[in-house]
């Protein structure tokens, strides 16, 4: 697909996350039609007219425009970041919080979309829970979480800052869980081609901190999120070949692997896993697996 009047995406969110996405787009120019929709028309109206000041003033050719859910179907990809007000006392598995808040909100979106054939980019947390709730809700054909990908972004700066290199000069991944369950594929990590030496203490030490850092002082983290959904727009329409790690189905769990799209169309492309990796991302398939069958029964 090539950037052009007819592309059209939908955000689902008029929240932090929801409106940095929808700013991102409307900056990027490659969307001609920008559909918002949220809880209530009046939010979606809101968010709709503060985009459409930012076009005028960028100069902007995205048209920002409001919506009940239901008509995002229309689009080439939607995005849903809904998140439900509820007060998250978890110290531990803090994304796993929002599962049951978030849950019933994800349901109703997957049956007013209920067999959308477009793209569906889910970044609600748990996103790996989310993921598959609203795919096995809507049997949309293709949903994919964000997650995994902005870990991957986010150890590919830690290590290039560790190292001393250059983050373009790093080739790795993270995968599994978005969360407490994730894997660092040190043993395939490579900078400037070569392979790496990971520090692997100080690189989960700042995954697993970064994102609390971001939130504690700035209420929630948002950019992050909407580079990784932008990223993921271009590959997913086409706009762009290479590899995103998203959740996805795999082996019969869903949780974050590296998806090659080529022309829009993904095919999985696991690293090398090591035994250590390899039980680990066994163990993140087990969790999410037993945490979705508790959710289902909620």
């Amino acid at each position: 697909m090539t950037p052009d009047r007819a592309v059209s995406v939908g955000v689902v969110g008029a929240g932090a996350v929801g409106q940095a996405v929808a700013a991102a787009l409307v900056t990027s120019g490659f969307s001609r039609r920008l559909l918002v929709a949220s809880r209530t028309r009046d939010q979606a109206a809101a968010m709709a007219a503060d985009l459409d000041d930012m076009r005028q003033s960028t100069g902007s050719p995205v048209r920002p425009s409001a919506h009940e859910a239901g008509d995002l179907v229309s689009c080439h990809a939607i995005v849903i970041a809904v998140r439900t007000a509820f007060t998250n006392t978890r110290t531990t598995d803090v994304r796993m919080g929002g599962a049951t808040a978030n849950a019933p909100a994800i349901r109703a979106l997957g049956e007013v979309l209920r067999g959308y054939e477009g793209t569906v980019l889910v970044v609600t947390n748990p996103v790996d829970l989310m993921t598959r709730l609203f795919a096995e809700t809507s049997h949309c054909p293709r949903v994919f979480g964000i997650g995994s990908n902005l870990d991957s972004a986010r150890y590919q700066l830690t290590l290039a800052r560790l190292l001393q290199v250059e983050a373009e000069a790093v080739d790795g991944h993270v995968i599994g869980e978005h969360g407490e369950g994730a894997v660092v594929c040190a043993s395939s990590t490579t900078v400037n081609g070569r392979p790496a030496a990971v520090p692997l203490a100080e690189v989960r030490a700042e995954l697993r901190t970064r994102p609390g850092r971001i939130s504690a002082s700035v209420g929630r983290t948002r950019s992050g999120p909407a580079g990784a959904v932008l990223s993921t727009l271009r590959k997913t329409l086409g706009l762009a070949d290479g590899i995103e790690e998203l959740t996805a189905s795999h082996r019969g769990d869903w949780l974050g692997i590296p998806l090659r799209f080529t022309a829009g169309e993904p095919i999985a492309c696991l690293p090398a896993l090591d035994s250590g990796e390899d039980r680990q991302l066994t163990a993140a398939g087990i969790k999410l697996r037993t945490a979705y069958q508790a959710l289902r029964l909620s």
